[in-house]
């Protein structure tokens, strides 16, 4: 039996099928690595949390946003505080304050439901119903229409923009003058 010399091409046609599966298992494990969900929430952070929750629910919607705000002091960065901080502000009328928070969280966890979720409804309340779509598509790309979060977002852009709230000059009395 006589041996013949591969040439380069013999080699990477043989070789490349393998080399590509084997540089696609490296990415994907990498990219598994890097995208961990971070650290636990700091004990005096979640306590803080839970009362803003309980405070929401009492209507005292500033306090709870003061203490949230605390929360993230305590846990910078934390994409439960920065979710929650951004539906509290949301609640307060404030969207454009919730869409900071919600781009932050994003920056965090890109894959967020919740954060793509919200940023989409405030959207929607403001009035960008072509940008709260594209979070819609987004949503329905990673989860379906089935998901919760879809569903959510696909309401609030049917019910379209928020009221606008009334400027302080809208509701001024006029001045009446009378004689003594």
């Amino acid at each position: 039996m006589t041996r013949t010399q591969l040439s380069a091409k013999d080699l990477l046609m043989r070789f490349t099928p393998f080399a590509l599966a084997l540089s696609l298992v490296a990415v994907s494990t990498s990219s598994v690595l890097h995208s961990s969900s971070g650290p636990d929430l700091d004990p005096r952070a979640a306590a803080l949390v839970s009362q803003s929750h309980a405070l929401i629910a009492a209507g005292n919607v500033n306090e709870a946003i003061g203490a949230l705000e605390s929360a993230l002091t305590l846990a910078p960065a934390n994409v439960e505080v920065l979710l929650a901080l951004a539906a509290a502000n949301r609640l307060n009328g404030m969207q454009g304050k919730a869409l900071h928070y919600y781009r932050e969280a994003l920056q965090g966890d890109p894959r967020n439901l919740a954060a793509i979720a919200g940023e989409g409804e405030a959207l929607a309340e403001k009035g960008a119903t072509e940008k709260a779509n594209r979070n819609l598509a987004r949503l329905k790309g990673l989860c379906g229409t089935s998901c919760d979060e879809t569903q959510q977002l696909s309401a609030a852009i049917q019910r379209g923009p928020a009221k606008r709230m009334v400027s302080a000059e809208a509701v001024t009395p006029k001045p009446v003058v009378q004689e003594n």
